[in-house]
């Protein structure tokens, strides 16, 4: 089945769909997180056919969120590390452990993001760097980038008048 493209889209959430958005790729960087790196821990891992676990980690080299390096050449061995591409994606993951737990885990957390000083469990928020607040609906809001195009100009302005 041939995917449309998003990666010509001018909008970055569907340029990240594109290079992401199938779930076995997002699985493979969770567990690329987690340390994983050899094809075999992705696949006893995952219980994936190895022949999409090689289309997915192809794809995700393609897109730069992984590297492929040889780490044996008598058999050649590959596995597979996050690119710095790879590792700015942790904060989506983040992002979906938050929202997953929230929201659909009724028996409960079964991932948690912990303090490694005091093992307590992370209050996420998404905060502006700038200045230090949590970015909310009342403070904050979408605005076309340098780059919008007149359409997505115009889908703001139309939002905006419903926000």
């Amino acid at each position: 089945m041939k995917h449309t493209d998003f990666g010509r889209m001018p909008c970055p959430i569907a340029r990240s769909l594109g290079k992401v958005g199938e779930w076995w790729s997002i699985l493979i960087l969770r567990d690329a997180f987690y340390g994983m790196t050899r094809f075999d821990e992705f696949e006893k891992s995952l219980k994936i056919a190895p022949n999409m676990l090689t289309r997915r980690l192809a794809g995700l080299v393609e897109g730069g969120l992984m590297e492929r390096r040889q780490y044996s050449a008598r058999p050649p061995r590959y596995e597979y590390v996050l690119t710095k591409a790879g590792r700015d994606f942790k904060p989506v993951l983040l992002a979906f452990i938050a929202w997953g737990n929230d929201h659909l885990a009724p028996e409960g957390a079964s991932l948690l993001v912990v303090s490694r000083e005091t093992g307590k469990p992370a209050d996420q928020v998404l905060v502006d760097a700038n200045s230090g607040l949590a970015i909310n609906d009342e403070d904050y809001m979408f605005a076309p980038g340098p780059a919008a195009t007149d359409m997505m100009r115009s889908r703001l302005i139309e939002v905006g008048k419903h926000a």
